[in-house]
């Protein structure tokens, strides 16, 4: 398409978004705040839009999407851009960072949140009530697009996937028009979205539980590297003996600050600190002397437990010695084995699709590593190439997954994403 041709298309867009309704700001290639907004957190995704479009409400939204219908353009949605993996190339990039609303019912234990929103803005609102959301690993990561992704946080062992605790959200359908999605109403279209991302409509507001947590025994220890595969054995036999209040993790890493290489303990415990340190004894007698870290109480909206890029993810059903043997002898890799099971495993009836829940582990390395054996499944949230989506589910759960695309996106309107087709 010639240059004159894409100026006249991008014209039709921005006359047919305004001419719909849409009210926020519309960004045009050659504007700094274009180049800013389409940014994502990904260095690897350089999407070159038609327009970049800010929502700052639903009808934002309605509008956004009805004109991308007319004109025959792709749409993308982002809000932080921490999940954008798919460059939204020649159409109307739909930014939903403005709508930031936080909202605490602490009567019911409920957060009702906008598309924008951000974990650490609901973690300091809710603290002040003694309660604690499924967030992840960084309070600037945002709710939406980690929970309909599953979302496995510090404390999912305990209370399950963030997508488990949803109740209620507001969808903007492919078609444009708002529904509720909630098990009373359009239960399938509910299902779907706790676990199969933004295959099915733009998500403009989230509800979901609250848990009384304040305060968690946790933090990252340090180890000698020399005693990694002993404590990736002990770690094999240790978890199968823990509560669902303890998560841990186990990282060949680096000390921070320092080129020296360790194991990091990492460890979050939704209880008193003395009950902590007695289930840890074991685990900590094979890793030996400490290094450096402590472990501490602390309020839950202020542990920063952090995370590793997910460039290799396998799902373990058992931490074999071939797969110990494999990892310990990687250099210049960050390699961390996390502890899944728990209430992920267990959800309540009615669950949604979020994720491999029967895994004991996940094995997440920052590097591509050749000759590791592999389950082939995935997870969403840390899904690096979005065309292995249909490696996230099961059979079943895929091909129910389908039958909803089917009925809400015949067309796959939604396909800039780690999508789902119909």
């Amino acid at each position: 398409m010639s240059t004159q041709a894409i100026a006249a298309v991008v014209s039709d867009v921005v006359a047919g978004l305004l001419g719909a309704g849409f009210n926020g700001a519309v960004r045009l290639p050659g504007e700094v705040e274009y180049d800013e907004q389409r940014r994502s957190v990904i260095p690897s995704v350089d999407s070159r839009p038609l327009v970049v479009a800010e929502a700052h409400s639903r009808t934002d939204v309605q509008a956004a999407v009805r004109t991308a219908r007319e004109y025959g353009v792709p749409i993308a949605v982002q809000a932080t851009g921490h999940g954008t993996r798919v460059p939204a190339d020649g159409g109307i990039l739909l930014k939903t960072t403005p709508m930031t609303s936080v909202l605490i019912d602490p009567e019911r234990r409920i957060a009702k949140v906008a598309p924008g929103a951000r974990w650490g803005a609901v973690l300091d609102a809710a603290r002040q009530f003694g309660l604690a959301p499924l967030s992840g690993s960084h309070r600037d990561v945002g709710v939406t697009g980690y929970t309909l992704g599953g979302g496995v946080g510090w404390l999912a062992r305990k209370y399950g996937f963030a997508a488990d605790s949803v109740i209620r959200a507001e969808v903007v359908t492919a078609d444009g028009r708002a529904v509720t999605a909630s098990a009373e109403h359009h239960a399938d279209l509910f299902w779907a979205i706790r676990g199969g991302t933004g295959n099915f409509g733009v998500v403009t507001s989230l509800e979901f539980r609250l848990y009384p947590v304040r305060q968690v025994h946790a933090g990252i220890v340090y180890f000698g590297i020399d005693r990694a595969a002993a404590i990736l054995r002990k770690y094999r036999d240790w978890t199968a003996t823990i509560p669902n209040e303890l998560s841990t993790a186990v990282v060949l890493t680096r000390i921070p600050g320092t080129e020296q290489p360790a194991v990091a303990l990492k460890v979050m415990y939704a209880g008193p600190a003395d009950v902590a340190e007695h289930l840890l004894k074991p685990l900590f007698a094979t890793a030996g002397q400490r290094l450096a870290g402590e472990l501490q109480t602390i309020e839950y909206a202020d542990a920063a437990m952090g995370g590793t890029p997910a460039r290799h993810l396998d799902f373990l059903d058992t931490l074999t010695d071939e797969v110990i043997d494999i990892v310990t002898e990687l250099e210049d890799a960050t390699v961390e084995v996390r502890h899944w099971g728990g209430a992920m495993a267990h959800p309540g009836p009615g669950a949604g699709p979020a994720g491999h829940r029967q895994a004991s582990y996940s094995l997440i390395i920052d590097r591509e590593v050749a000759g590791l054996p592999s389950s082939g499944r995935t997870f969403v949230n840390f899904l690096g190439d979005p065309g292995r989506a249909d490696t996230a589910y099961d059979a079943k759960d895929l091909h129910r997954l389908r039958e909803v695309k089917r009925a809400y996106d015949p067309t796959n309107f939604f396909h800039l994403n780690a999508n789902i087709r119909p």
